[in-house]
């Protein structure tokens, strides 16, 4: 556990003895909604979740916010009978205050706000990129890696710095998660389309020329996904999936590698939710055995976003002295990563 300027707190979670912290972080910045309960052990008592799935078309963010304030309840009262837990038990409460879509933010903010008020405990508003980094390096045990953020709204490549992550290389466009539920869709695959794409991706037998661009830390993935639904009706789905995957695979190895030039690091942390796809953890398994280094992957039910990584960095926030009043839980729909001043470490 990292040493910080720690704060006192009531200890409520009487069951874990000798004054254990439990959080109870709650996770909804697109799709998914997420509850997690953690103690300040990093052990992990409940990780669930709901995943708005639209019927058509792409992400509308007043209908999964809708979806999160129809669910948002229960899915606390799940995680707090699977962690065998009462809400008197909880010391902290956290959130996702940002980046994400607004409407979907706002829900998750005024359920942890409720259950502040009423529990008479603090609160704490969490970075979303930096929940991401945190339960990775719990789980993985590096201590001080190159980060690898890949997911449905974020492509970044990240190192801590003077106590703060920053952001060393990313996307110029688009993200790259976006860019592959984009493919998904447009192909009519079944969601979840990251999922479908790889399926489709591991029959492929012909690589197809795609726009390959990298401009030293810097990547642009909209000229490749413009070119792929180009060829939709042209060729093989099969051929077409596997093409983009190594093409934007290969982009994002690129960059990683000379990340790890430039800073000069030996371990390598993959987070977020395209980190769960099996062929990038092999490009970047080959890659940096290469360079003597080590390789870290946040286990596919912690890459995606979830409740138990928000729950687990609001620990963090707090021991190292961070709480919120009430009127500084307002939501950033454009919170970057270097905004946040990392004070455990």
């Amino acid at each position: 556990m990292p040493a910080g300027n720690a704060v006192t707190h009531n200890g409520r979670g009487s069951k874990f003895g000798g004054g254990c912290l439990i959080s109870l972080g709650i996770e909804g910045t697109a799709y998914k909604l997420g509850v997690g309960i953690v103690t300040d052990k990093g052990e992990i008592l409940a990780n669930v979740s709901r995943v708005f799935s639209p019927k058509k078309g792409g992400l509308k963010p007043r209908e999964a916010a809708q979806y999160y304030a129809e669910n948002i309840s229960s899915l606390i009262r799940e995680s707090l009978e699977k962690a065998n837990l009462s809400a008197r038990d909880i010391d902290i409460v956290s959130f996702s205050q940002g980046p994400g879509m607004g409407p979907c933010l706002r829900v998750v903010a005024t359920a942890a706000r409720s259950l502040s008020l009423g529990l008479g405990i603090p609160i704490v508003g969490v970075n979303h990129g930096v929940a991401h980094i945190e339960i990775g390096r719990l789980i993985t045990k590096l201590e001080d890696p190159l980060v690898l953020f890949v997911s449905g709204g974020n492509t970044q490549v990240i190192t801590f710095q003077d106590r703060r992550y920053r952001v060393i290389g990313e996307t110029m466009d688009m993200a790259l998660g976006n860019c592959i539920d984009r493919l998904g869709r447009e192909l009519g695959l079944e969601f979840p389309w990251a999922l479908s794409v790889q399926e489709l991706a591991k029959r492929g037998e012909k690589f197809i020329e795609l726009p390959y661009i990298v401009k030293g830390m810097e990547l642009s993935f909209s000229g490749l996904l413009t070119s792929a639904l180009e060829k939709i009706g042209k060729v093989r789905p099969e051929d077409l999936c596997y093409s983009f995957l190594e093409t934007s695979f290969a982009m994002l190895t690129e960059v990683a590698e000379r990340g790890l030039t430039l800073t000069g690091k030996e371990e390598l942390l993959l987070c977020g939710g395209v980190g769960a796809l099996d062929r990038l953890k092999e490009m970047l398994k080959e890659m940096v055995s290469e360079h003597g280094a080590k390789l870290g992957v946040t286990p596919p039910e912690y890459s995606v976003d979830n409740g138990a990584m928000i729950a687990w960095t609001g620990i963090l926030y707090y021991k190292s002295g961070t709480k919120h009043k009430i009127e500084e839980t307002v939501v950033k729909q454009r919170f970057r990563i270097e905004e946040v001043e990392v004070n455990w470490r």
